[in-house]
């Protein structure tokens, strides 16, 4: 009977927790097909309503590494419910904002509890399930995840046409309430709390560090790599970092505690992990470019084109979640990836007759790969860690992936600017009676082309490194003995 109970209690935790996750990450999306509006209404220039999404990222970026210090001196419950209030309050700031600078307020306050929720459920998966039942677990988690930004697109577009952009917060509200309440009744504890010393300097080390290269990185579309802006907070960030790295090194009790990476498997899937996150976060950049700006499709029809292949990526992944349990990781990461590299190749010849169609088809075919490699790759490098170390690797996998995202945006929007700006020298060379409309839609489709080929590259060496992956990732006997013991504590 105890047993039951137990069993559950893990499924009203799990579903409470994936509630929240949802909420947070459709929070996160929801605003991606809507700035191009909100410019508009709050008659601010790109740059600034950039801040939308670029300060969300930042606070996001900055909270995540002492994540792992708040799940040891918090409970689970006081973290999830605080984190919910926080995006509660941050809707409801921006529903109600009359002027921008309250709407990035709110969205700052949202990004509190968007940074401290994702961690916290990766690390409560790994107190409650022993090692070879988690991928099933994370397949469900991954549906959340996925299934959040697969409709924001069309959620957010729809919105922003048809009714009104303060309800992109105001139809939120209600649902975080009600898991605010639903959270109070069944919310419970997974691990004991201790009296943790917060090291400030590296708190303060790591807010500098991570917050001058995201935003250095963040800039660089927009200002250019030769702003002075943009290299002064990269290079500041950069040494920053790395004094943070060094005392975390020599710390007892660090922040963030980098021996995770002495564990291979963790240390393979965090690169891949990288490269991943640039491909999938470049291609969420260049494919609404291509359409809105190379082909003229309106926000909405460029999310509703992203709609079919991001619902494919949610439903598979609870599948491809059993399959990581009973196949392990490397035959799941070399299958995504090669579904990846078809993807990439596809897009590295568009033009202007490039159908509609294909595109859909295509990016089925991108979200299949990551359905197989996304949540498989967090389980697998957490699996490779002692418990004890979980909420520090979970805090890292957030962390690099927030960076990666960032590189990579401003990577692929440096080629494609620089691709575009090559073609329209020889459009407007070649062709004497051709309009300035036609050469900013050729040249911003051969840029995105050219800006596809960086990515197959990506996909290719990411292919290359998980063959070094095992097969499975191997516990230590020690490990599994308290992993054993926890368990059966929770039970």
């Amino acid at each position: 009977m105890q047993k039951e109970i137990s069993e559950r209690n893990k499924k009203i935790l799990l579903t409470v927790l994936i509630a929240g996750c949802f909420l947070s990450t459709l929070n996160q999306t929801l605003l991606n097909v809507a700035m191009s509006s909100l410019m508009d209404i709050f008659k601010v220039t790109p740059a600034t309503v950039q801040w939308l999404s670029t300060g969300f990222m930042l606070v996001n970026g900055v909270l995540v590494p002492i994540t792992a210090f708040l799940m040891k001196r918090f409970s689970t419950r006081q973290l999830f419910i605080s984190s919910m209030f926080f995006l509660f309050i941050g809707s409801v700031l921006c529903a109600s904002a009359l002027d921008f600078s309250i709407l990035l307020t709110g969205r700052l306050i949202q990004a509190i509890g968007a940074g401290i929720i994702v961690p916290l459920l990766m690390t409560v998966i790994l107190y409650l399930y022993p090692s070879e039942k988690r991928g099933s677990v994370m397949g469900i988690i991954g549906f959340a995840m996925i299934f959040a930004p697969a409709i924001a697109p069309t959620l957010s577009g729809f919105i922003v046409e048809y009714v009104s952009w303060r309800w992109l917060f105001i139809g939120l509200i209600p649902f975080v309430l009600i898991v605010i309440a639903l959270a109070y009744k069944n919310l419970m504890n997974v691990s004991e709390t201790i009296k943790a010393k917060l090291d400030t300097t590296s708190v303060i080390l790591s807010t500098i560090g991570f917050g001058c290269i995201l935003f250095g990185f963040s800039s660089a579309g927009s200002k250019g790599w030769d702003s002075p802006i943009v290299l002064s907070t990269i290079i500041v960030g950069m040494i920053f970092t790395t004094i943070f790295c060094l005392r975390q090194l020599k710390s007892n009790d660090p922040l963030l505690n980098l021996s995770v990476f002495k564990y291979k498997i963790f240390t393979l899937t965090s690169i891949i992990n990288v490269l991943v996150t640039l491909i999938m976060y470049a291609d969420l950049i260049l494919l609404p470019i291509y359409l809105q700006d190379g082909r003229g499709f309106t926000a909405f029809e460029a999310g509703l084109l992203l709609l079919p292949g991001a619902v494919i990526n949610a439903f598979l992944s609870p599948i491809t979640g059993k399959m990581f349990d009973k196949y392990g990781a490397k035959p799941l990461f070399i299958t995504g990836l090669i579904f990846i590299i078809i993807s990439m190749w596809g897009v590295t010849e568009l033009n202007e007759t490039t159908t509609y169609m294909y595109l859909m088809i295509r990016t089925c075919i991108l979200r299949i790969g990551l359905s197989f490699i996304t949540m498989p790759l967090n389980t697998a490098g957490l699996n490779a860690l002692p418990r004890e170390l979980g909420s520090h690797g979970s805090a890292l996998n957030n962390t690099v992936r927030q960076l990666a995202g960032a590189i990579g945006t401003a990577v692929v929007v440096t080629i494609y600017t620089i691709q575009s700006t090559s073609h329209a020298t020889v459009l407007y060379t070649e062709n004497a009676n051709i309009t300035a409309t036609q050469v900013s839609k050729l040249a911003s489709i051969y840029g995105s082309s050219e800006a596809y080929l960086f990515m197959l590259v990506l996909s290719f060496i990411a292919l290359i490194i998980s063959f070094f992956t095992p097969r499975k990732a191997k516990q230590s006997n020690l490990s599994k003995e308290r992993d054993l013991k926890i368990v059966k504590k929770t039970v």
